[in-house]
């Protein structure tokens, strides 16, 4: 939306302030008039800059620091460190190594505890890239970092990088879709984990994948009635343990079944959900209507590549990795040299993959840079891991995925 008449501004991440002025925006905004014209554009030097702090960006920062890298940025557009972990307040899986059976919103606490205690790095909160571009010997970004009185426009250099931006929801588009009282997982997990605020009353909750599986028992924790959850595959997408939780509060799970409309006067009054063939078309007839105050899309999520692709890495569409996906190679480098990809940006998994990926890109640059405590020897170890946690039936999507990005680099790739 247009907000103080700049436009294109994510109104998600944006803190509200007392009297701001928000307006509806078309397609593309007015540019407000030399809005950066003579302002002080501060310079910065670093030897690695990270774009992203959630799993994959906070353990990338802390390999690169272990490496002894002497000066590494941590960058995000929040106004806190951790991404999806500060929204996570179940249990992970896997093994102890990569934390299983921490709640991710600890997680979040206990990564930055471990990142404020290098002196190598340093963090910019509430700071967005909007530029990238490749030097003779450097990379270049450019970042606005919001603040209280005006933003303040940096040019940050650093000879390698390392793109942590995770992803973006998926949408679908049914009427009514816009009105207030539909959102995305995530918007719902951070309106009750990050700020303590119920989104609703009753939900309906579309789409049965681990994600929209854990919501929906986040949501009835918090108080709020849910009131089925469908799915347009004929089987649960995500874990059975999360599923079983929801049948034993007494949600239901409808399976093979769509939402066909929302309708409510000025916001979400109730929802017709409807019952599909195998071929996903609608079955006449089948047509319910479910009363509900708040309709929750979890229908899967999409890499965030732009950057990635403004500094001219190679991008593929890779069904797998959840959309178009930056190619790298198995140290994590794009074939941009010096950048570097790691977490849901390179393919979606799960945080502990992201955790593992961010290690491996984390030592790869800092090997790139000459900084070597170890580092084959460690990238062997974080290779292993990823093998590992690949291996089982949910790891067949993710195993794929990396098999087809090695396919996209030139002479293949062995992972």
């Amino acid at each position: 939306m247009t907000v103080e008449n700049i436009p294109n501004v994510r109104t998600c991440i944006t803190p509200l302030e007392e009297d701001i002025k928000v307006y509806e925006q078309d397609r593309v905004g007015e540019i407000p008039d030399k809005k950066f014209f003579n302002k002080n554009r501060k310079k910065i030097d670093e030897d690695v800059v990270i774009v992203g702090s959630g799993p994959a960006g906070l353990m990338a920062a802390i390999t690169a620091a272990k490496q002894e890298v002497p000066s590494i940025l941590l960058v995000d557009e929040n106004h806190l460190f951790g991404g999806q972990l500060i929204k996570q307040s179940h249990k992970f899986f896997g093994s102890e190594e990569e934390k299983a059976g921490t709640r991710g919103i600890d997680l979040a606490i206990e990564l930055m505890e471990q990142v404020n205690s290098f002196k190598n790095i340093k963090s910019m909160l509430e700071t967005t890239i909007i530029g990238c571009y490749n030097g003779k010997n450097n990379h270049k970004l450019i970042a606005v970092k919001r603040l209280t009185k005006g933003d303040q426009l940096y040019e940050i250099n650093c000879k390698s990088v390392i793109f942590a931006c995770g992803a973006m929801e998926n949408m679908l588009a049914f009427p009514g879709n816009d009105l207030p009282g539909v959102y995305g997982a995530g918007g719902v997990q951070t309106l009750m984990n990050v700020y303590g605020v119920k989104p609703g009353k009753e939900v309906l909750m579309i789409g049965a994948g681990n994600v929209g599986l854990i919501v929906s028992y986040q949501l009835l924790q918090a108080g709020v009635s849910v009131n089925r959850v469908v799915e347009i595959l004929p089987k649960i997408g995500g874990y059975n343990v999360h599923a079983a939780k929801l049948r034993r509060c007494g949600v239901p799970i409808f399976t093979s079944h769509s939402i066909k409309e929302v309708y409510g006067k000025g916001k979400v009054e109730g929802a017709t959900v409807v019952a599909v063939n195998n071929s996903f078309k609608e079955i006449p007839g089948t047509e319910e209507n479910v009363t509900c105050d708040t309709v929750c899309i979890a229908v899967g999520l999409t890499p965030s590549i732009r950057l990635l692709e403004q500094i001219g890495a190679k991008t593929e569409y890779i069904a797998e990795a959840g959309g178009h996906v930056a190619i790298h190679d198995s140290s994590m480098q794009t074939t941009v040299k010096g950048v570097f990809v790691a977490g849901d940006s390179s393919g979606i998994e799960e945080a502990s993959t992201a955790m593992i990926e961010g290690q491996l890109a984390g030592i790869s640059a800092a090997l790139l840079l000459g900084y070597d405590k170890e580092a084959g020897k460690l990238k062997k170890k974080f290779r292993k891991a990823l093998d590992g946690f690949r291996s089982g039936p949910f790891g067949l999507k993710p195993k794929t995925c990396k098999e087809k990005i090695a396919c996209c680099w030139d002479g293949g790739i062995n992972y």
